[in-house]
């Protein structure tokens, strides 16, 4: 598997997906090491460790992945596409102070790690509401009560 920049999605071949099962399992049973060619070895270090399940679960659900660095400035096209949004509504976000950015030329620009960061927030307060929906219908009673339409029938 090559790829010619750290920003281009990687997927992996169905035929690989074994491979990445077994090489998840490894890395979730504790300290990962790493041996060289030469036969040294090396215990990544715990944020690498945490890195490289995230990478591998992704890849084992069929997602593609990319990496990028934190200072890394996007155009808003790729900022938008990060956050599953369409561009207006990122530029709606942006004018509205909900997300820092700058312009270079014409163009406005988004920091990666502030992207993240709102990404973050929105996705926190995003189960933060779905929990209190739950509390809510828990409270109500209603929390495992079927609703059906007036057109359905009851068994």
């Amino acid at each position: 598997m090559t790829f010619s920049s750290s920003n281009e999605p990687v997927a992996i071949p169905r035929a690989a997906s074994e491979t990445v099962t077994e090489l998840r399992r490894l890395v979730e049973d504790g300290r990962s090491r790493l041996i060289g060619s030469d036969g040294r070895e090396i215990e990544l270090p715990v944020a690498v460790q945490q890195l490289l399940l995230t990478i591998l679960k992704n890849l084992q659900a069929g997602r593609a992945v990319s990496i990028g660095a934190d200072h890394q400035e996007l155009a808003t096209d790729r900022a938008a596409e990060i956050l599953g949004v369409s561009r207006p509504f990122l530029l709606r976000l942006l004018e509205q102070g909900h997300i820092p950015f700058h312009t270079v030329e014409s163009h406005r620009r988004v920091n990666l790690d502030d992207l993240l960061a709102y990404k973050r927030q929105r996705d926190r307060a995003r189960h933060d509401a779905v929990d209190r929906l739950a509390q809510d219908a828990l409270a109500d009673g209603i929390y495992d009560t079927v609703f059906l339409p007036n057109s359905a029938e009851e068994e």
